[in-house]
Formats: C-alpha cells, sequence, structure tokens
C-alpha cells in the first residue's frame, strides 16, 4: 500500500518526480469552457491539459464561481482519464477530491486535494495506480495533497486529525468504485454529527488560536484572506458546524461574502502566478484592476464588508453552540428537580428596553421596537458597555420593527 504523504518532490516511495515543471507564466492558467475542450484535454494527456489551461486562462470572460467550477470539472475529466488509463481493472478503488477542490472550488493555484480509496484486496495494482496518477500532476508542477487509504483507514485518521476530517465532509467522487464513495461519505457524515460535542470545542478553539496569530482580516492592510479572522478557514468552519446539525450561521450575506474572498483569491493567485493567499500592498492596485475595480482602496473595501459579514456569523454561530451544548450538559433528573421541564435562564436589565440573558443582550419583555425608535441606540450602546453581543433575535426584531428615527433626534 503507498503511505499517505505530502512530499511535492517525491514520490510516495522517495523516489525523485520526473519530468520538468511549467513555466510560471504556464502556471497562471486554469479554467475551461466546453465539453469539446475538456475531452480534448482528456484524449491528449498532460499537455493537452496544460494547455487546455493556459488557453482559458487568458479568456477575461469567464471568473469567479463559473471560473472555478470549470476549472474543477476539467481537473476531474484529466484525473478520471489517469484513472482509467492502462488495460488493467482495478477493482474496490475510488479516486475521491476533498478540501475545497470537494466542493468544486479551485482557484488558479489550488492545491489539488485526493484521496485514492481502496478496500485492501490489492495492494500493489493500487500503488500502481497511484503512480499512474500523482506522477503526471506532478510533473506539471501543480500542487498536490495526497494520501491513499482504506476507508477504515480514512475514518480512523479523521478521527486523529480534525483537519483531516473537515476535508472529508467534502468528500467528493472523481472516478471508480462510487459505492466506495459514498460508504465513506455516510460514515464520515455520521461520526461527525456523533462527535459534535467535542469536535467542535476543538474546532473553535482552533479558530481562535488562528485569529490570535493572524488578526483580524477587516482591520489589515496586509490581509490573509484565508487564515485571518474573518477569512475563508472560517467560513469553512461554519459549513462544518452546519453538517453537525448542532447550530447553524447566520445566511444573510455570509454565501455572498465569502463569494467575494475567493474572487479576490482567484485575481491575486493570476495577478501573482504564485499560491498566495496574502494580500500584499504592492498586488493590490494590480489585484482591484484583475476584477475590473476602481482602485486598491475600492478592493479593500469590499474585502473589509465580507470579513465583517463572516467573522458576525462566527460569532453568532459558535455562541449558538456554545448555549447548545450547556444545555446538553445538564442532566435530564436534574432538569427535572429545577422546575419539571428545561430552565428559563434569568435576564438583568442594562438599560430601558434592554436586559442581559445567557451572555447576550437581548430585547426585556416589556419593549416596544415600534414605538421606540431610539431603541437600536440605546441597545447598542448597553452592549458596548456591557462587553457583550446584541444577539441575532434581537436584531432582528429591531430591523422588523423599528421605525426610523426622527429629524432632530430626539434628547
Amino acid at each position: 500500500m503507498v503511505p499517505a504523504g505530502r512530499d511535492r518532490r517525491t514520490g510516495q516511495d522517495g523516489r525523485a518526480r520526473p519530468g520538468r515543471a511549467l513555466t510560471e507564466e504556464q502556471n497562471r492558467s486554469c479554467w475551461v469552457t466546453s465539453t469539446n475542450v475538456r475531452k480534448d484535454a482528456e484524449d491528449s494527456g498532460p499537455s493537452g491539459y496544460a494547455a487546455v489551461r493556459l488557453r482559458l486562462l487568458q479568456e477575461g470572460a469567464r471568473s469567479g464561481p463559473p471560473r472555478r467550477s470549470a476549472l474543477a470539472e476539467l481537473t476531474d475529466d484529466w484525473l478520471s482519464g489517469l484513472f482509467t488509463a492502462g488495460n488493467e481493472q482495478v477493482r474496490g478503488v475510488a479516486l475521491i477530491a476533498v478540501g475545497g477542490y470537494g466542493r468544486g472550488e479551485l482557484s488558479p493555484r489550488s492545491d489539488l486535494d485526493l484521496v485514492l480509496l481502496h478496500d485492501g484486496s490489492d495492494p500493489g495494482a493500487v500503488a500502481t495506480l497511484a503512480d499512474r496518477i500523482w506522477y503526471p500532476v506532478w510533473d506539471l508542477g501543480l500542487a498536490l495533497d495526497h494520501s491513499v487509504r482504506t476507508p477504515a483507514e480514512a475514518r480512523k485518521t479523521a478521527g486523529e486529525d480534525l483537519k483531516v476530517q473537515l476535508g472529508l465532509l467534502d468528500a467528493r467522487h472523481i472516478a471508480g468504485d462510487l459505492g466506495l464513495t459514498t460508504g465513506l461519505r455516510t460514515a464520515v457524515l455520521a461520526d461527525w454529527r456523533n462527535q459534535a460535542p467535542k469536535r467542535l470545542p476543538e474546532l473553535q478553539e482552533l479558530c481562535a488560536e488562528r485569529a490570535e496569530r493572524q488578526g483580524e482580516l477587516q482591520y489589515l492592510l496586509e490581509p490573509d484572506l484565508k487564515e485571518a479572522r474573518g477569512g475563508l478557514r472560517d467560513a469553512t468552519a461554519l459549513r462544518a458546524v452546519a453538517a453537525s446539525w448542532l447550530a447553524d450561521a447566520p445566511r444573510e450575506g455570509l454565501d455572498d461574502a465569502r463569494r467575494r474572498l475567493l474572487d479576490v483569491r482567484d485575481a491575486l493567485h493570476l495577478a501573482t502566478g504564485r499560491a498566495t493567499d496574502r494580500l500584499a500592498l504592492q498586488e493590490q492596485d494590480q489585484v482591484a484592476a484583475e476584477l475590473g475595480l476602481l482602485d486598491a482602496d475600492t478592493l479593500l473595501r469590499q474585502v473589509y464588508e465580507a470579513a465583517r459579514v463572516i467573522a458576525y456569523a462566527s460569532d453568532v454561530t459558535w455562541r449558538e453552540v456554545g448555549r447548545v451544548l450547556r444545555s446538553r450538559a445538564v442532566r435530564p433528573r436534574l432538569r427535572a428537580m429545577l422546575g419539571g421541564g428545561k430552565p428559563v435562564a434569568e435576564r438583568s436589565p442594562l438599560a430601558e428596553g434592554v436586559a442581559e440573558q445567557d451572555g447576550e443582550v437581548v430585547l426585556a419583555r416589556a419593549a416596544r421596537p415600534d414605538r421606540d425608535p431610539v431603541l437600536p441606540l440605546r441597545a447598542a450602546a448597553a452592549a458596548a458597555q456591557a462587553g457583550l453581543p446584541l444577539s441575532l433575535h434581537a436584531v432582528r426584531r429591531m430591523a422588523v420593527g423599528v421605525r426610523p428615527l426622527p429629524t432632530p433626534w430626539p434628547a
């Protein structure tokens, strides 16, 4: 069996990677426009695939989600051709895309995250198949994150490594035994939901550590679009929380914010020709031009707005996760002793019409948003003074019910 690994300079057995990488200019190309072109790439092998990437990258009409999806489709077709090449038929094997590639989102310089899943019946044939797939990818100079595992090994590794488990949540079938892929997806999702009370706090801690290390995306002059707080990693974490069925993020504007950051990352890859997520000052004007924006200030304003949406959704989601987990920790018998049902959290007054409950600022039961136009300002001030977040329910209630402030504003 071929062991897992991330070494991009050697094969899985330590041998030097054959062939030569593409030039820098060639590596700045990444998408496809038609089924016929994808078929040409598949028929003509790695060189044809590279040529299609080059040709299609130079088309300026396509960008954003269509380009990422088209690149994923092109790559699927090419890898599927590598999988089925040769005369021998390998049974009980599937090629699976995970992570961003599994979501069908390939930026110009994205890694190819792949798992060669097999049933363990013929390790020699699987090793040969792995060589047939990995080496052409390396020959083109593409970044590859790969592993070869049985379903049991994949689940075991996921249980030990949270990042592996997150990647497998987006597993997508490319070629081979569809039943293997389906079985692994079902098992991984079941494991994730069963282990959510343990894994979600671990995920939240990882997010907090990353935020401490990388800073707040919305306040950085040279933000890391992926790692900073409010970036793409946090958006992926929100998808994982939703998959646990324990809580879900506020959906308003979230998909658009995530798409915007992905678009900026695509433009950054094209502008630099490198797999980078840091939006350096000297590259911001070029990235803005790639996106058709006026200047770097306009670009950063859009990036910061997207980051605020994702950061706010993260705050709300993690508070809800904590509330659910605390609720589950209360034993049913003790809960019954406390009143025969679910205990009601106490409210502490903070200001007129505003109270604190369960670590959040909420509206008092007697609050009348439709008759109190100053209520949003008072609630925001109370939240700031108490150092507590406004509850999502309170925000939504005020957004719907509060009338505009009169002119002039009341004292």
